[in-house]
């Protein structure tokens, strides 16, 4: 949600993208890689945020808040035109796309989390 009303007059077009990891360790270290690179356009602001998973399959417990829970990537973008928005979000899901390869490719811990969800009970 914007700051203020000024804000949200100035930006009306918005949009939140949650990308959920399966760990906060992943998702502290995506949150990492993406926050480096600032938004090019004085058109378009942008936030992240880590957050705990919400729904059925999650406990609603007091622990929600801990650090740990903490394992989907909220990306809030607010722009001036939809345009701008969307441009905006396509470059981000490119580099979240590199990222995510990244965690693929050398994260042993991904690769151990894939392994488990393969694997069918017997």
């Amino acid at each position: 949600m914007p700051a203020n009303a000024d804000e949200a007059t100035e930006f009306p077009f918005s949009l939140v993208v949650s990308i959920p990891f399966p760990t906060s360790r992943l998702a502290s270290a995506a949150l990492q890689a993406i926050q480096v690179d600032q938004e090019l356009s004085p058109f378009v602001r942008r936030s992240h945020a880590l957050v705990a998973r919400t729904g059925s399959d999650e406990q609603a417990d007091a622990d929600t808040d801990t650090d740990e829970s903490k394992t989907v990537l909220e990306t809030t973008y607010r722009a001036t035109t939809n345009r701008m928005l969307r441009v905006s979000v396509n470059g981000f899901m490119e580099t979240l796309g590199v990222v995510l390869g990244v965690m693929e490719e050398l994260d042993v811990d991904v690769l151990k989390e894939e392994a488990a969800t393969t694997e069918t009970p017997e």
